[in-house]
C-alpha cells in the first residue's frame, strides 16, 4: 500500500554509484551513511508490513464482531417477542384440564351411547 509512495528500496541505495570528483566526499562515510538510511529503510519496510498484517487482522476481527452483534440483536430481538407469549405452569394445567373433559367428557358420552344401545 504504502510501497508506490516511497521513492527508494533499500536494494537502490545499496546499489547507487556515486561519480567520483577530485574534491568530492569520502566515499567511506558516504557508505557508513547509506548503511545506516538501509538499516532505516528495512526497518520501515517492516514496520508497514506488520502493520498492514495487523490492520487486516483487525478488520477481520471487527467484522466478527458486527456479525455476533448481529447475530445477538436478532436473538434478543426474537426473546423479547417470546416473552409475552411465554407459557407458564398455570397455562399449562388449564390446558391440561380442558384436554381431560375433552377426553373423558367424550368417553363417557361414548359409554353413556353404547349402555343406551345395549
Amino acid at each position: 500500500m504504502y510501497q508506490n509512495k516511497i521513492a527508494l528500496t533499500p536494494q537502490e541505495i545499496l546499489e547507487k554509484e556515486f561519480k567520483i570528483d577530485t574534491r568530492g566526499y569520502r566515499l567511506k562515510e558516504v557508505d557508513q551513511f547509506l548503511d545506516t538510511i538501509i538499516g532505516d529503510y528495512e526497518q520501515f519496510f517492516n514496520i508497514i508490513n506488520n502493520l498492514e498484517k495487523e490492520k487486516a487482522d483487525l478488520l477481520a476481527e471487527v467484522m466478527n464482531l458486527k456479525q455476533e452483534l448481529r447475530i445477538t440483536k436478532n436473538k434478543a430481538s426474537f426473546a423479547k417477542n417470546n416473552e409475552t407469549s411465554e407459557i407458564t405452569n398455570l397455562d399449562i394445567m388449564r390446558r391440561l384440564s380442558r384436554l381431560e373433559k375433552m377426553v373423558y367428557g367424550n368417553d363417557s358420552e361414548k359409554d353413556r351411547e353404547q349402555e343406551n344401545n345395549e
